[in-house]
Parts: structure tokens; sequence; C-alpha cells
């Protein structure tokens, strides 16, 4: 069953291939490959190191490195290309709600399957931690934005 997921990590990469781009190739380059390196380095710190959630079973997988391949950059660029940068601070801030209601019906999703195990981990620390990991996902859009008017 955990197959179903990669069948939607297929999907998350066609519909961030596939969507009308507001962010530009260099955006899309730098936010994606922080995406994956933030993921890694937090699933290496509670997956490998506490042990509060992994991937099919405990220690290093594989399988589970292909997730973060598949799954972080496509739904940094897919949060962020949509993300409503005009809106109002509300419009913000529920688009942000919003993705964090996605995530954690994905995480239970993953869960449902096998795909995704809890050692300690809760998933309303999950419901803490999704709105934070957004808005660190706008700040270093913001500051790559910065960096390339810099050039």
């Amino acid at each position: 069953m955990w197959k179903l997921v990669y069948l939607a990590f297929g999907i998350f990469n066609l519909a961030a291939f596939l969507i009308p781009k507001k962010l530009n190739k260099i955006e899309i380059y730098a936010t994606s490959f922080f995406a994956f390196t933030y993921g890694v380095t937090v699933d290496m710190i509670l997956d490998l190191h506490y042990n509060l959630y992994g991937y099919f079973e405990e220690g290093f997988q594989w399988l589970g490195l292909l997730a973060i391949f598949m799954y972080f950059p496509s739904i940094s660029i897919l949060f962020l290309n949509l993300y409503p940068l005009k809106g109002n601070k509300g419009k913000k801030i529920l688009y942000i709600l919003a993705w964090t209601v996605f995530s954690l019906a994905f995480e239970w999703f993953c869960l449902q399957t096998k795909f995704y195990y809890q050692n300690g981990w809760k998933l309303w620390y999950s419901a803490i931690s999704y709105p934070i990991i957004f808005s660190i996902l706008l700040l270093n859009l913001k500051l790559v934005r910065r960096l390339i008017n810099q050039v």
C-alpha cells in the first residue's frame, strides 16, 4: 500500500513541473535545494539520532531517501509558486494553514500505508511544525531574491 505514497509523489512532481511558474529558474533551484537539504537535516536529527519517526523501519532506508528527493522539492515549488505574495496578511495566513492541513492529512495517509512510522512523534507536533517550516521556506525565498538582486 505504501506504493500509493510514491504515486502521490509522482503527482506532486508532475504538478510542480506543469503549473505556471511565478518563480524563475534560479529561485526554483535554490529553494528546491534548500528544501531538500533542510528535510535531510531534520530527518537525520529526528529520525536517525532521536528515533522519533522514520520511513518503513528503523535506520537508513534508500526508499526513504528517494521519498525526500521526490517530496521536499516538489512541495516547496508548489507552496512557494502558489503563495499569494501580493495578498493581504489574512490570505497569507489562511494559505499557510491550508498547506498545514494538507500536510497533516498526507502525513496521516503515510502512517496508514506503513510508509512512515512514529516512535514518540505525535501528529500534533507536526501541526505546530508545519507553519514554522512553511515560514522558513518563505524566508529562504526572500533571501534568495535579495541575493539575486545584489548580483
